[in-house]
């Protein structure tokens, strides 16, 4: 529309005045030539007024709109009205495994169908280890010092760590430290054990592994010392807190090792770094992994107290296996009480047992789950996995999997939560089910007494010879066991890994039949058989995995390199074990 021109005798805007009606119509008659000012600022108010208030109804709608979404997203996920309308169903999320081994209870006991003879099929993969391939030449002359004709370059310094957590979890910051001192050059000093609140021991390296055996082992690749000699100790007042500590990112690389920490440890001629767990990135040159290799497979070997009761375990299992030619299962069950608190799960205890994992969780870890953001589902955890498998799960389990009431079981546990309760079911499946405990006289047993990670060793052992492992949490514990069995036999280490999630579904199904619950697990342990045998394709330079739960093909060679680390470092004494010819026996080599 045409604006409009109005001509101002008085002077304003010079005489000119423009407007426009905006599209908005009137029947009324044009203004005179002349308006009055006020008028106009009337005018403008009221077309103001119309549009804000076309803007607060609009937005009115969206003010609304926005509680309803919050209220919405409270209910679906957490916040105050959780507790009035309850969590919304997921299928696999309660605890229902009880009812369903009452159902069931009398035909898992009647059925013994594996006969002894179709045990092989279980057992399916024959463990025969693979000859080994040589390290390269080059790549450990280059670096490591083997065959040298010159001596070796003098050490840039001392390198002091602190291993924290439990038995493997600290077999971790030993590998890695031997790995780091290689790097660096530095003479590694024995490492410390952190002493931690939930495993609450206080062993020393000495009392774990073999002083001696370590450092014999690793001569010629890093020097390794007891401890820090006097002329540096003088000088922070032999106090081991004032040598100069340095935190290391979590998985650092080997240019952070050489561009950070290398010229710091020059500068001051001795280092800690503390804490030293998962300090070193798994993807390292070649040279650096053998280092771990060695370290791992060749020196640490348990001390000879926990060497020496550990043979005796595993005769005495495989004595009590000899309906199945001296071959057992173990199981790593966690199902302690310190792991059901931490995975926020909960079983068939009601508020009772939710309000003393709440009391256990508090004690153990203080405020890390009463944090705002910290949600704890039960339910959710169940459902991804996240629950540890009672014994009951367990047997039931292994039995839909084939394994008669026959079969011999060791138990590799702590102390399981509840006991007489959450055993019971497992020793009927089993009524040969053993541990540490019932094969060792209270004698044998009393200087490991109070020691977890000694305890561990134990069960540590036992489980690594045995003809099939199986996990049902995962942790340090199975990623380290299932590697040195990898190691050990050429891949061919029979694991079972259950799909936690599948095995939740099923055992909440009251309408499920016992012939249904076996094909199920026979799916499950094909699936698990598959994926166990598989070695990952990686690039040794650019590996993501564990090498200490897949060490092929990097760790083969050092076979051949035993006999160049020292006389005691031979085949024979290869791991954690150092197992006389009759344990090698039974580890069937």
């Amino acid at each position: 529309m045409k604006s409009k021109i109005y001509h101002q005798p008085n002077g304003g805007n010079n005489g000119v005045i423009t407007g426009s009606d905006n599209g908005c119509r009137s029947e009324s008659p044009s203004p005179p030539l002349s308006p009055n000012r006020r008028v106009l600022r009337r005018q403008r108010r009221q077309t103001l007024l119309r549009a804000s208030s076309f803007s607060l109804r609009r937005n009115l709608r969206y003010l609304l709109l926005l509680p309803m979404i919050y209220a919405s997203g409270l209910l679906m996920c957490v916040g105050p009205f959780s507790g009035l309308v309850g969590w919304v169903y997921v299928p696999g999320s309660v605890y229902r495994s009880p009812e369903i081994y009452r159902k069931l209870k009398d035909d898992i006991l009647f059925d013994n169908s594996t006969a002894l003879e179709q045990l092989s099929s279980v057992w399916k993969y024959k463990r025969r280890p693979k000859m080994p391939k040589p390290c390269p030449n080059s790549t450990v002359s280059s670096h490591l010092g083997l065959n040298r004709e010159s001596s070796p370059l003098a050490p840039s310094g001392y390198l002091i760590v602190e291993a924290n957590g439990g038995l493997n979890q600290q077999r971790a910051a030993i590998c890695n430290a031997v790995a780091v001192a290689g790097l660096l050059n530095a003479v590694l000093v024995i490492p410390q054990f952190e002493f931690h609140a939930i495993w609450k021991d206080s062993s020393t390296f000495g009392d774990i592994y073999d002083e001696d055996h370590f450092i014999s082992s690793l001569e010629g690749y890093v020097k390794i010392v007891r401890d820090v000699p006097d002329e540096i100790m003088t000088r922070y007042n032999y106090n081991i807190s004032s040598i100069p500590t340095i935190r290391v990112q979590a998985w650092a690389t080997v240019n952070y090792y050489n561009g950070e920490v290398y010229p710091f440890l020059k500068v001051h001629g001795v280092i800690r770094i503390t804490p030293f767990a998962n300090r070193l990135a798994m993807s390292v040159p070649p040279y650096i992994q053998l280092l771990r290799c060695i370290a791992n497979y060749n020196a640490l070997k348990f001390s000879s107290p926990i060497s020496t009761l550990a043979e005796k375990l595993v005769d005495r299992m495989v004595e009590k296996s000899s309906d199945t030619g001296g071959k057992y299962i173990s199981v790593h069950l966690r199902f302690e009480e310190d792991m059901v608190a931490f995975s926020c799960c909960l079983y068939e205890g009601g508020r009772t047992e939710k309000s003393e994992m709440d009391v256990i969780r508090h004690k153990s870890w203080k405020g890390k789950f009463k944090r705002r953001d910290r949600v704890i589902r039960p339910d959710l955890n169940r459902v991804n996995g996240k629950c540890p498998l009672t014994p009951l799960e367990v047997g039931m389990m292994l039995r839909g999997m084939g394994f008669d009431n026959n079969t011999s079981i060791y138990l590799a546990s702590g102390k399981i939560y509840q006991p007489e309760k959450h055993l019971a079911p497992l020793q009927e499946m089993f009524p040969r089910l053993y541990t540490k405990e019932s094969l060792a006289t209270p004698e044998e047993l009393a200087p490991f007494e109070g020691y977890s990670s000694r305890m561990a060793a134990l069960d540590y052992t036992v489980s690594l010879l045995s003809e099939v492992f199986v996990t049902t949490q995962g942790g340090n514990f199975p990623h380290f066991l299932m590697g040195h069995r990898r190691f050990l036999f050429g891949g061919h280490a029979k694991t079972v890994i259950p799909d936690k999630p599948k095995l939740v579904l099923l055992l909440q199904d009251m309408d499920m039949r016992w012939e249904v619950f076996k094909k199920e697990m026979n799916l499950m342990l094909g699936e698990s058989d598959r994926k166990g045998v598989m070695v990952p394709r990686v690039r040794k330079i650019t590996r993501k995995t564990s090498i200490y739960t897949y060490p092929l093909p990097e760790c083969e060679c050092i076979f051949h390199l035993s006999s160049n680390i020292s006389t005691t470092g031979n085949i024979q004494n290869l791991g954690a074990l150092h197992p006389t010819s009759n344990l090698m026996n039974t580890a069937r080599l």
